[in-house]
């Protein structure tokens, strides 16, 4: 019998955590922290794999909603080999150690006695131990090879995989973790195998988001770079919250060549910070992984203002500049927080945004929020400060995840027996499971699988 158990405790995007038992062979596939919880909830159920004793962790990116937890499970079952590509371990460790640095800060400030969950020692330890494989190479899984893997490009961020799990018994699981099936301005797009699977577990990040008929990539970078030019023209300055990994490299680059061939002002661009070191990475490895600018080296190409530390000097937003700061969904304490306290007021001042915001996090209610109406930028959008909203707010798609079309015409293509849908809030996975369902062929089981309750595969 081969099982799946969602291990994330919720239906929602974080604390990603998944097991797959074949038997006696058990792989756990991504250990996450959820971005919006502290302490102890913010980890996967980790409970639930009492008396497993998995043989493999395999980690399909860097982003911390998939890697953030994974040295907390390593010190729980230290026998398992951990499996991810070259690119996600060397990420891996810049954000486990940013992270190890955030945890003890909300320990010191904020009281959360779990914290840190681990050490910089701790982590260095536990990545020593991580194995790295290449893409499309199959491996065996198992202290006596019971499973065969194979990871392939994801299209995500750098490093990103998708897992490809075969059984003894000749049962193929495909496990997508974040895809793109898109080119990106850094990442080209996922490159996933074609040929059938029985069993397909498919993240649903834009499972009830509905993209424009007209949508390009081209087209929404030039609506980008039209928003940037008119705000600096009219005696403004531009904040562009981003995550660290991913997003903050593809919007450099096109930035910067925004800025080389005229199409904005030549302005500076303030960028830094975890960010940075992330781009560095990025750098180093730029060819030895694939990229769709080939040799490309970022700090090369695109020069910036690097991020003050706050302990040393405030960053006050300045007209005429350009603002790349982390974190994308604004969450309280970060910069990106603490400068849209500053441009809201500015009716010359916009803030951009470029990728996914989380429903209760202060970037969705800046989204969702009418000008002149009040918005809330800490935790609680009942408590604390108000800003009244004056400045120009746009939203572009530059995701990192696959549109909700391209994932079912994957599935279709793939035309598994079953389908378990992870990574999406409830609204997107029942959305999600609709669309499925008149998608797809009767005979395929589509899953929403209940948070801690295992749950067999169909044959």
């Amino acid at each position: 019998m081969t099982t799946f158990t969602n291990l994330t405790g919720a239906v929602e995007i974080g604390a990603n955590c998944y097991l797959i038992r074949d038997g006696t062979m058990s792989v756990v596939l991504d250990a996450g922290v959820h971005p919006k919880k502290v302490g102890e909830e913010s980890k996967p159920h980790f409970e639930l794999l009492d008396g497993t004793d998995p043989q493999a962790v395999i980690v399909s990116h860097a982003h911390l909603d998939h890697i953030g937890a994974l040295p907390v499970l390593q010190s729980k079952f230290p026998r398992a080999e951990v499996i991810m590509t070259r690119a996600t371990a060397e990420i891996g460790r810049i954000m486990l150690h940013n992270s190890v640095n955030v945890m003890t800060a909300k320990r010191l400030h904020d009281g959360v006695v779990e914290y840190p969950f681990f050490s910089h020692g701790e982590l260095d330890h536990a990545a020593n131990n991580w194995t790295t494989r290449p893409y499309e190479e199959s491996f065996r899984l198992g202290r006596n090879g019971e499973m065969l893997a194979t990871l392939y490009d994801a299209g995500h961020i750098l490093g990103s995989c998708g897992v490809l799990l075969e059984t003894r018994a000749g049962m193929r699981i495909l496990y997508t973790g974040d895809v793109q099936f898109e080119n990106q301005s850094l990442i080209p797009g996922a490159a996933f195998p074609k040929n059938e699977v029985d069993v397909l577990i498919m993240e649903c990040t834009h499972g009830n988001t509905e993209r424009a008929l007209s949508y390009t990539r081209e087209r929404e970078i030039n609506r980008f770079a039209k928003a940037i030019r008119e705000t600096l023209q009219s005696g403004g300055a531009v904040l562009v919250p981003v995550f660290a990994l991913g997003k903050t490299q593809e919007l450099l680059y096109e930035i910067g060549k925004m800025r080389d061939s005229g199409r904005i002002p030549n302005v500076p661009i303030h960028s830094g910070g975890l960010g940075a070191k992330v781009s560095n990475a990025y750098d180093r490895m730029v060819h030895d992984t694939p990229r769709m600018q080939p040799g490309l080296v970022l700090r090369a190409t695109v020069d910036t203002i690097p991020l003050p530390k706050e302990a040393e000097r405030p960053l006050h937003m300045s007209p005429g500049n350009i603002y790349l700061v982390s974190s994308g969904m604004m969450s309280p304490h970060t910069l990106s927080n603490k400068l849209a306290a500053q441009a809201l007021a500015h009716p010359a001042d916009a803030i951009l945004f470029v990728g996914y915001s989380d429903p209760d996090s202060p970037a969705a209610r800046i989204k969702a929020a009418k000008l002149g109406s009040n918005v809330r930028l800490g935790e609680d959008p009942a408590v604390g400060q108000a800003y009244t909203m004056n400045c120009r707010i746009e939203s572009f798609d530059f995701s990192g995840h696959a549109p909700r079309t391209a994932l079912l015409d994957y599935a279709r293509e793939l035309n598994p027996r079953e389908i378990i849908l992870v990574h999406g809030d409830e609204a997107a996975q029942r959305q999600m499971r609709e669309e499925l369902m008149r998608y797809m062929s009767p005979s395929v089981k589509i899953t929403l699988p209940i948070p801690g309750k295992q749950h067999q595969l169909a044959r």
